[in-house]
């Protein structure tokens, strides 16, 4: 229960930093400030996450291939075909920068804490859920950009040149190389203090009120109906009954257990705000990101409600 209320606060930080950044956006002098601060503390997030992660945890899961292999194609495979056939969506329910945003959502890693959360409420395999979400958010450093350079440049409207390559290995890639590195000097400090991880969701906040204050300055809610965010909506909470439904009845016509099935729906299902977000920031860079981010924002807040139901009832079961 107060993880439930940490997330909550969590959830109540972006929206509060979405509607600071709608009323009182950063102009002038405090946007290349901001924008150096923004890429900063991105950096610093990936090195924490680099050390932070436990390449044995990965390489010691790997025996259950079975498992790991259909998680990560739920989350790199299945995810992104949904998102690409969904462009039919932009002629006439989304705009082009909504479902820009939709398809960019199904292209990140699944979540962490999280999915190994809701996998330990629901009595699942919480150890294939760890090595699982773990190698997720490693792959996707990876993966995500390179399903965005080959989808979202085709389909999404989107343009990712060679700069953003090279601002993904120097944001991105270096940062968390480098603390992966690091871990023989940093890994116990980090796991003794979790409250590191209030400096990760203070890094999202700040990403999302710099990534709308930049779309305030492009009139980004002119570019929009309000029809199309209730369309939104309703394909985000479509997208993730879809995925949970298959995820399970995928996980049981492979013969599963019960205890892998439920790691698989949770972990496979699960899109990550603490990596999509600081990602658009970099992949995008130069591109109006607000709306780009919002169907995320919306898919990840769905997604733990509905998780969250999901889990305590898989407990009462058991």
């Amino acid at each position: 229960m107060g993880w439930l209320k940490r997330v909550d606060r969590f959830l109540l930080a972006i929206v509060t930093a979405a509607v600071v950044a709608t009323v009182l956006p950063a102009q002038g002098v405090t946007v290349p400030v901001l924008e150096w601060v923004t890429k900063a503390a991105v950096a610093v997030l990936f090195f924490v996450y680099g050390a932070r992660l436990k390449p044995d945890q990965a390489l010691a899961g790997l025996k259950h291939w079975r498992l790991h292999l259909t998680i990560l194609g739920l989350t790199f495979v299945v995810f992104p075909v949904i998102g690409w056939g969904l462009q039919v969506l932009s002629q006439w329910l989304l705009s082009p920068s909504l479902y820009a945003g939709v398809l960019y959502l199904t292209l990140v890693p699944s979540t962490v804490q999280s999915s190994i959360n809701f996998t330990s409420i629901a009595k699942g395999n919480v150890a294939g859920a760890i090595v699982s979400a773990s190698a997720s958010n490693l792959l996707g450093v990876f993966l995500t950009p390179l399903l965005c350079w080959l989808l979202m440049t085709t389909s999404g409207g989107i343009t990712i040149d060679a700069s953003s390559v090279l601002d993904i290995v120097g944001q991105l890639l270096v940062p968390f190389v480098l603390g992966q590195l690091s871990r023989p000097w940093t890994a116990d400090w980090v796991a003794a203090h979790p409250k590191l991880k209030l400096f990760d969701n203070g890094v999202i906040v700040l990403v999302v009120y710099s990534a709308f204050s930049a779309g305030m300055r492009e009139h980004m809610w002119q570019q929009v109906e309000p029809l199309q965010l209730l369309g939104l909506v309703l394909v985000c909470l479509v997208i993730l009954a879809t995925m949970l439904s298959l995820s399970w009845w995928l996980a049981r016509r492979l013969g599963f257990n019960r205890e892998d099935v439920i790691a698989i729906q949770f972990c496979g299902t699960k899109k990550s705000l603490a990596t999509g977000l600081p990602m658009a920031t970099v992949l995008f860079a130069g591109s109006p990101v607000g709306l780009l981010v919002l169907p995320l924002m919306v898919f990840h807040q769905a997604q733990l409600m509905a998780c969250g139901s999901l889990a305590a009832r898989y407990a009462r079961q058991v």
